[in-house]
């Protein structure tokens, strides 16, 4: 087991015993004893969904109101005028089959990769590279499109992939500590209302059935979270 640190100990005797609302929360984030930098705010999410049934699989992008705090790094794979837009748009590097070989051989030093879709034929071999980082294309986040230059500033400017994994859990990183209270509550409150709206009809019981949030080295405090749908 690993030791925690004295100051983690400290928080979290500091920690709230009842979930809390989502201002309450952030107000207790807040107040948290901090790391000698400013800390990621990260929300993480156990849905009651069954993780085998594919319908019940949760994945997206969504654009918070007051980003996450850092630009992103952004690569796209695209020819002709998409590739201009990329480039115009802010694009870390634009390439096609040259950044496919690249990837290959080891380069990811990037968060997000774009797509046009004309492109698929040279992403398709990335995805044993790609995929176990939460970095592959896809139609469903919304880096497989036709709208390359909207995207990258988009995806720049802090727009978040999310994905459920094998446990039937979501993690999103909602910002940093340094936020005013008012735009953590924001981000916090309006990507838990965008997840809502991923329910499949068919799930039971509490969608949200624990939600948590924490800093990189805090604790975590659980919210108060109503449901989508009556249980």
């Amino acid at each position: 087991m690993t030791k925690k640190s004295k100051k983690y100990e400290r928080n979290l005797a500091k920690k709230p015993a009842a979930a809390l609302a989502v201002p309450e929360a952030v107000s207790a984030i807040k107040k948290f004893e901090g790391a000698k930098f400013d800390e990621t705010v990260e929300l993480s999410v156990k849905l009651g969904i069954d993780p085998k049934n594919t319908a019940h699989a949760v994945r997206g992008a969504f654009s918070l109101p007051h980003g996450i705090g850092k630009e992103m790094k952004v690569v796209v794979f695209a020819e002709g005028e998409a590739a201009k837009a990329a480039k115009a748009a802010g694009a870390m590097e634009v390439g096609a089959e040259d950044l496919a070989k690249k990837i290959l051989d080891g380069w990811t030093d990037f968060d997000v990769a774009i797509a046009h879709p004309a492109m698929m034929r040279h992403v398709g071999k990335l995805g044993r590279v790609l995929g176990p980082q939460g970095k592959m294309p896809s139609p469903k986040s919304g880096t497989v499109t036709d709208n390359i230059g909207q995207a990258v500033k988009e995806f720049k400017a802090g727009k978040v992939e999310f994905r459920s994994d094998d446990g039937g859990n979501v993690h999103c990183v909602l910002g940093k500590k340094s936020f005013p209270v008012e735009h953590l509550v924001a981000n916090v409150e309006a990507f838990v209302e965008h997840l809502k709206t991923f329910r499949h009809p068919s799930v039971k019981g509490n969608y949200f059935v624990k939600v948590t949030l924490s800093t990189t080295m805090s604790p975590g405090i659980q919210l108060a979270v109503a449901q989508a749908v009556e249980s």
